[in-house]
């Protein structure tokens, strides 16, 4: 992708694991705050060296689970107990036993769901795809074999002539400067897009239309329409006394019985 003169990020390649824990060990000790660190495997102890904080995902987990618990057992509460209530074998309006699978499930898929759309738009940023550091050598170089780290030139105290020198020191093996891609705009009016609009509105209501409206009328897809069968209350040309609802023969059994 084509890259601007907006300086991203400082970033360094180590060859070792050893090596990769130690700047970042350094790089916080010097007081860095924006920077991140990127290796073709995790690697034990990187959280600590970077000094991370606990992940926020897990709060969120347990905020729309109980979400979801006390709404579906308030919701019970008032379909059965309260607004119309109906008696079952015996059993109380809340029968908290009969409620517990169902407020289960429902935590359960609450609490799955929520987290996704947490991670995706929150905590990734989506549809935020276009990292600075994607489709640079720096990222293909420590998706493969290799271990890097960069800081960001929004950083407090990023300097970048500072930062090459640490990472020198520390025994990169390489350094390079990481810039942000230039920014890409799309009118919204553009004549293809516009084309493109029009011809899946014309596609997709017109599929549609032939679908339900002349396929489904086509032999043998018509079958389930012009079958032998009578509906509840409709009459019949073939009995005489016009009702197509029967009852059983007298001195019959049915066969099977």
């Amino acid at each position: 992708m084509a890259r601007s003169n907006n300086l991203h990020s400082v970033a360094a390649i180590f060859d070792t694991p050893n090596k990769i824990i130690k700047a970042a060990e350094k790089v916080r000790d010097e007081g860095y705050k924006k920077f991140d660190v990127n290796t073709p495997y995790p690697l034990h102890g990187m959280d600590k060296a970077m000094g991370l904080s606990s992940s926020k995902v897990g709060f969120v987990t347990l905020f729309f689970g109980l979400f979801g618990a006390s709404f579906i057992l308030l919701f019970m509460w008032w379909t059965l107990a309260k607004n119309y209530p109906l008696f079952i074998g015996g059993k109380p309006f809340f029968a908290l036993p009969a409620f517990i699978p169902i407020t289960f499930e429902t935590t359960v898929l609450i609490g799955a769901v929520s987290t996704f759309i947490a991670l995706i738009a929150v905590f990734f940023k989506l549809p935020f795809n276009n990292h600075p550091i994607h489709d640079t050598d720096y990222m293909k170089t420590v998706s493969v074999d290799k271990y890097g780290i960069y800081i960001k030139s929004d950083d407090p105290k990023f300097d970048k002539e500072k930062i090459l020198s640490l990472f020198e020191s520390l025994g990169a093996v390489s350094t390079d400067l990481i810039y942000f891609p230039k920014i890409e705009k799309f009118s919204m009016f553009n004549f293809k897009f516009v084309l493109f609009l029009i011809f899946v509105a014309v596609g997709t209501s017109g599929s549609t239309y032939l679908l339900l409206n002349k396929l489904m009328y086509i032999n043998p897809f018509d079958w389930m329409e012009f079958q032998e069968k009578t509906t509840p209350q409709e009459t019949s040309l073939f009995f005489a006394d016009r009702r197509s609802m029967r009852t059983p023969v007298d001195g019959t059994v049915a066969k099977g019985f």
